[in-house]
C-alpha cells in the first residue's frame, strides 16, 4: 500500500505562506511565533472552543508527531503507523500513508513532525527511516533507512534549507538490558537531497565504539557511545549555518556529548562547537538501585542525562546574532552565532542528577516573539513558563504551573501519575504562549504578563471525525507542542503517562 487517496490538496495549497506552520520549528530560525495571526488574541482566546477531533485506530500508543499545517491542510504522523493529510479546518480525510508499505519492522511510526516544502512532505520514524510524500496525493517520492544501526530512530522533526533537508538521528539503544552488549550508536546529523534522499553529508557526534572488555553479565562492553541527536535543527539562512544539540554519552566519555554544534549546512564542517556539561555518561541501569557496575557516573556524579534535547533559537540583539538553547540541566545558554562565544546563562529549571527520563529542566525548546524568550521547565518542582529578555537572560515575569493542575480535570482521576511539569515546547502568537503539561492540560498565557487566559483539559472522551472514540492524556513530547495557524490552535494528546491506558488517544484542533 503507498497512499489511500480520499480527498485531494490543491497546487495552490502547497506553496506556504506566512501564516501557514509548516515544519515543527516554524521557521528557519526556530522561533515557534505564529507572527501573521490575528483571529485569536489575548481578548478573545477565552472563546476558544474545541472544533473537531482526530482519534487514533490503535489503542493505547503514544500520539507524539506535532502537526503542521499548509492552506487548509494538516499533515500529522499516528501512532497506528500512518501518516495523514486532513482538512485543517474540518478534519476530513483527504490521504494516508502506511508506512508499513516500506518499513516493515515493528517500528514504522512517526515519532516527530513533518516538514513541508516544494511540495514534498517529509518526516521520519522511530525505525531509522526517512520519506518523502507528494504533499498533494500522498504518493511515496522517495525513502531511505538513515540509521545504520538495528536500534535508531528519528526523534528529530526535519528543516529543509536550498534543496537539503536536514534531520538528526536518536536511539533507545540505552535502555536495553544488562544482557545487552552495550553499547555500539552513533548519534548523527543527515543532508539529504529533497529530490532523491541522496545523502548528501552525515556528521557522526561521537568516535566508532571499541570494545574494551565485558560488563558484569558477561556482555561485550563498547567505549565511546551515545550522543543521540534528538533535537531538531535550525538554520541562519544568511550565513548557511546549522545549529543544532546533542545528547549524552551511553558508555565511556568523548565526542561532542551535551553540545550546541554549529555546521556548515552546505559541507557539514564545523565552524564551532560549545559543549556544556563537563562529562555525561547515563543508560538506564543508571536509575537501578544497585547497579553492580553498569553505571560508572554514579561514583562521581557524572551520570546526569543532561542533554540539550532542546531545539535552539536565532535571534538578533542590536547588531549582533545571537543562538540558544535550553539544556535539561534547567540552563538557557545563549552563545554568540558566528564565534560561539558564551553571551549569557540563566538557570530557569532545578536540575535533578541522574535524571533518566528526563524529569527536570528545559525539554524540546523554546519560542521567540522579536520580544521576548518564551521559555518553559519540566520537573522542577513545579514546572514554570518564563519570559525571558533575549539581551541578558533577565526574567521579565515567571508564571509557576497552576497549583490545581493534578487536582482537577481528567489528571484528579490518577493522581500518583500526575506531577506539575511543562514537556512540550513553548510556542506564541502576537500577545500569547501557548503551553501544554504532564495534567493534560492546555493553556494560553498572556505574553506580557504571564496571566493564565485559558485552559483547555484534554483528559476526557471525544468522538472523532473518523468515527473512534478516545481520551487524551499528557501533552508532552516530541508531538505535544501547540501549532497556531490560520486562526486555528492544534495539539497532540496521548504522551506518557497514560491515565487512562485502555483508550485511543487524539489530536485536538480548536477555533474561535
Amino acid at each position: 500500500m503507498v497512499a489511500t487517496l480520499t480527498g485531494s490538496v490543491s497546487e495552490a495549497e502547497q506553496s506556504t505562506s506566512d501564516g501557514d506552520w509548516a515544519t515543527w520549528q516554524k521557521d528557519l530560525v526556530g522561533s515557534r511565533y505564529a507572527s501573521a495571526e490575528h483571529r485569536i488574541n489575548a481578548h478573545n482566546v477565552k472563546n476558544l472552543k474545541l472544533k473537531w477531533a482526530f482519534v487514533y485506530p490503535e489503542i493505547g500508543a503514544m500520539s507524539r508527531s506535532e502537526p503542521v499545517v499548509v492552506g487548509n491542510t494538516i499533515y500529522f504522523g499516528g501512532p497506528d503507523g500512518k501518516f495523514y493529510a486532513r482538512d485543517a479546518n474540518t478534519g476530513a480525510a483527504k490521504w494516508e500513508f502506511d508506512l508499513t508499505s516500506v518499513n516493515h519492522g515493528d517500528r514504522a511510526v512517526p515519532w516527530d513532525g513533518p516538514a513541508v516544502s516544494g511540495g514534498k512532505v517529509f518526516f521520519g520514524d522511530a525505525g531509522g527511516y526517512f520519506y518523502a510524500l507528494d504533499a498533494r496525493t500522498g504518493a511515496l517520492k522517495w525513502s531511505t533507512s538513515i540509521g545504520e544501526h538495528p536500534q535508531a530512530g528519528v526523534t528529530s522533526s526535519p528543516i529543509v534549507y536550498e534543496g537539503r533537508v536536514y534531520v538528526g538521528v536518536s536511539s533507545l539503544e540505552n535502555l536495553s538490558g544488562q544482557d545487552y552488549p552495550c553499547c555500539t550508536f552513533r548519534g548523527h546529523l543527515v543532508s539529504l537531497d529533497v529530490n532523491t534522499g541522496e545523502v548528501k553529508w552525515r556528521y557522526y557526534t561521537v568516535p566508532e565504539p571499541q570494545q574494551v572488555g565485558t560488563w558484569p553479565s558477561g556482555a561485550a562492553k563498547y567505549e565511546p557511545s551515545g550522543v543521540g541527536v534528538w533535537s531538531s535543527p535550525v538554520i541562519d539562512p544568511r550565513t548557511g549555518t546549522l545549529y543544532v544539540g546533542t545528547g549524552q554519552n551511553y558508555t565511556g566519555s568523548g565526542g561532542d556529548f551535551d553540545t550546541l554544534l554549529a555546521l556548515d549546512a552546505r559541507t557539514g564542517g564545523v565552524r564551532w562547537k560549545n559543549q556544556v556539561t563537563k562529562a555525561d555518561t547515563w543508560r538506564a541501569e543508571c536509575t537501578q538501585p544497585d547497579p553492580n557496575g553498569y553505571c560508572p557516573g554514579l561514583a562521581d556524579g557524572t551520570a546526569l542525562d543532561y542533554d540539550i534535547s532542546a531545539t535552539p533559537n536565532i535571534f538578533r540583539v542590536g547588531d549582533r546574532m545571537l543562538v540558544g538553547v535550553g539544556q535539561k540541566s534547567g540552563v538557557y545558554h545563549v552563545f554568540d552565532a558566528r564565534t560561539g562565544e558564551v553571551v549569557w546563562r540563566r538557570q530557569l529549571g532545578v536540575p535533578q542528577g541522574n535524571g533518566g527520563s528526563g524529569v527536570q529542566g528545559i525539554q524540546w525548546g523554546s519560542s521567540y516573539d522579536g520580544k521576548r524568550l518564551y521559555i518553559a521547565s519540566y520537573h522542577a518542582d513545579p514546572g514554570s513558563l518564563f519570559a525571558v529578555n533575549p539581551a541578558n537572560g533577565d526574567v521579565l515575569w515567571q508564571t509557576p504551573h497552576p497549583a490545581d493542575g493534578c487536582t482537577t480535570g481528567g489528571a484528579a482521576q490518577n493522581p500518583g501519575a500526575c506531577y506539575l511539569a511543562h514537556g512540550p515546547a513553548a510556542t506564541s502568537s502576537p500577545g500569547l504562549v501557548w503551553e501544554g503539561s504532564n495534567d493534560g492540560k492546555l493553556r494560553a498565557y498572556d505574553s506580557a504578563t504571564g496571566s493564565v487566559l485559558w485552559t483547555y483539559d484534554t483528559i476526557r472522551t471525544f468522538t472523532g471525525v473518523n468515527g473512534f472514540e478516545g481520551v487524551g492524556s499528557t501533552i508532552n513530547g516530541t508531538g505535544g507542542g501547540a501549532v497556531v495557524a490560520h486562526g486555528m490552535v492544534y495539539v497532540q494528546s496521548g504522551y506518557l503517562p497514560a491515565y487512562v491506558p485502555d483508550k485511543r488517544r487524539v489530536l485536538l484542533a480548536f477555533g474561535i
